[in-house]
Parts: structure tokens; sequence; C-alpha cells
């Protein structure tokens, strides 16, 4: 058995006349488990699940866009220097806090269209996207790309001279096999990121968009560490990877987010954000009623300031 990860022989294969992409395969599977992650969760706090595939329509397209714009202003170099390079995201190539950012803004514009309540959706969605991230950086392993520096550990991974050239690594290193495999650094991370936000979010009391927030400062902390580890190709900018100072931001963006999140008082009228361990209404009997003031057989009442019952899972 050899001491390292090998790297894979091939990056895509062909469906009758179709070429398809390990790359572009893997973001598809991430994007489906992401949506079906999303429709359980938010029909858990008493969402419509349907809304999230009519979401994801609008995000999905925004955010691959989103993506290879960041990327190509990040990384121009890297570009494949055909008249379609800029779109080629076949061979890789989608800056991460792009394609959030933008599928965000186009999915808060759909969310608040349809008049729901767009922090649930976000908490919702949050481990989701760490879900999909971590199965799209598979697709990385099969591009031979997102390695960091030379290692003799026996988890390196393998990567042939000619990726190492192209992939715009410093001379000194060309000469190195294997490297540490940050993409599945990033894959354990991503998995594990997300059940800490799925525990938090069953055990405790977490005000949306808390989980989001947590989400945006738990991945950006994690990149730092990873930039830190990185030799491919990119922008320095006083001897820093730009990335770097993009995950630093980001991780105080996050952290004050959550902090003032979690500070900000409980609107007068509003219910409390309701969790998937909640019951649904119908499910309260006879008792229910009179605790709350009402005779058997008759419905009890409300206050004319009070906003309707928080819905439970269906």
């Amino acid at each position: 058995m050899p001491a390292y990860i090998p790297s894979p022989t091939i990056n895509s294969f062909h469906l009758g006349p179709l070429v398809i992409h390990f790359y572009a395969l893997m973001y598809l599977v991430g994007i489906a488990a992401a949506v079906i992650i999303t429709r359980r969760r938010y029909r858990a706090v008493g969402g419509d699940p349907d809304l999230v595939g009519e979401v994801a329509l609008w995000s999905v397209p925004a955010g691959i866009i989103g993506g290879r714009i960041y990327f190509d202003i990040t990384t121009p170099m890297d570009i494949p220097h055909v008249w379609y390079g800029p779109l080629a995201v076949w061979d890789g190539g989608l800056g991460i806090w792009g394609g959030v950012a933008l599928a965000a803004v186009v999915g808060v514009w759909r969310l608040r269209r349809h008049g729901v309540n767009v922090a649930l959706f976000m908490d919702a969605v949050a481990p989701a996207l760490l879900v999909a991230q971590g199965i799209g950086r598979i697709g990385n392993y099969f591009n031979k790309e997102l390695f960091g520096r030379p290692t003799s550990l026996p988890w390196g991974l393998e990567i042939p001279y000619q990726y190492r050239v192209s992939g715009g690594i410093p001379a000194q290193y060309l000469h190195h096999s294997t490297f540490q495999p940050t993409f599945l650094y990033e894959l354990i991370f991503d998995f594990a990121w997300a059940g800490v936000l799925v525990w938090l979010g069953h055990h405790r009391k977490i005000k949306p968009p808390g989980l989001f927030a947590l989400y945006v400062f738990g991945y950006s902390a994690y990149r730092i560490f990873e930039e830190s580890l990185r030799i491919d190709s990119s922008v320095y900018f006083l001897g820093l990877r730009l990335n770097m100072y993009i995950a630093s931001a980001l991780t105080v963006v996050g952290a004050v987010w959550f902090y003032r999140s979690q500070r900000r008082p409980q609107p007068v009228g509003e219910p409390d954000a309701p969790t998937a361990d909640a019951e649904p209404a119908a499910e309260h009997g006879p008792e229910a009623l009179e605790a709350a003031g009402a005779a058997p057989g008759e419905e009890p009442q409300t206050s004319r300031d009070s906003g309707p019952s928080a819905p439970g899972p269906t």
C-alpha cells in the first residue's frame, strides 16, 4: 500500500456523446443534498418545504455565477486561455464566498417576495450549505487541485508533475510529489461543523439567524488555517494570500453578527422561533384548552396584539 493518497487517473467520463466532469457532478450532488436537507429542516420549523426548491432554482445559478465572477476577479492568471475561459467552471474555479454572497442576495429577494421569515430560512439552510461544500471538495480531488505544502505524512496527496506546474505552485516545490490534502481537511471540517450547527439548533436556544452567522464565522475561521497551508496559485498582498484577508474579515463579521443577533431583544408579540422538537398545535387536547383559559368545546382567548402561533412540524 502506498504511504500517500494517489491522484485519480481520470477527471471525467463519457455518457453517450456527453462528457461528464467529476467536478461538476460533485457540485450537482452537493446541491441536491443541500436541497433535501433544507427541506427537512425548514419543514421542522413550520415552513413550506416546496419553497426550498423554488428558491434553489434562483439561488443555485446565481451562486455559480457569483462563484465564477469571484474566481475570475481574484485569480485572473488561472483563467484558461481560450475564448470561453472565464466561463469554464468544469475545469475548476468557483470562489465559495462569491457564490454564497450572490446566492444569498437572490435567495433573500425570493423569500421576501413570498413574505416569509428570512432568518428562519437562513438557519435551516446553514448546515446544508456546509454539506454541499464538503461534497463539492471531492471534485477538487478529481481535478488534482486545492492542495497545500509538501508533506511526507501518510495521507499526503500525490500530485503528478504536470499538475504541479499548471497549478502555479512556487518553483522550489516542484520536485516534491506529495502535498497536504487541504481539500480533504475542508471536507472533514464542513461535515463536522454542519453537525455542530445541527446539535446547537436542537440543544441550545439560538435566535435566528444565529446558526447562519455561526456558519459564516466557523467556515471563515477554518479558511484562515487552510490558507496558511495552501501554495497554489493566488494573488498576494503584503506577503499573504488574498483569501487570508477575506477569511479573517468574515470571521470577525460572523462573530459580531452572531453576538448581535443573540443580544437582540425579542419583539413584543413575536412568538419564539419554533424548533425541530416543537409539537403541532393540533395535537393539544382539552387539557391544553383549559390551561389557556377556555372551557371545553371553546377556543382559547387570544390577545389582539399577539401574532399567530408558530406552526410545528408536519
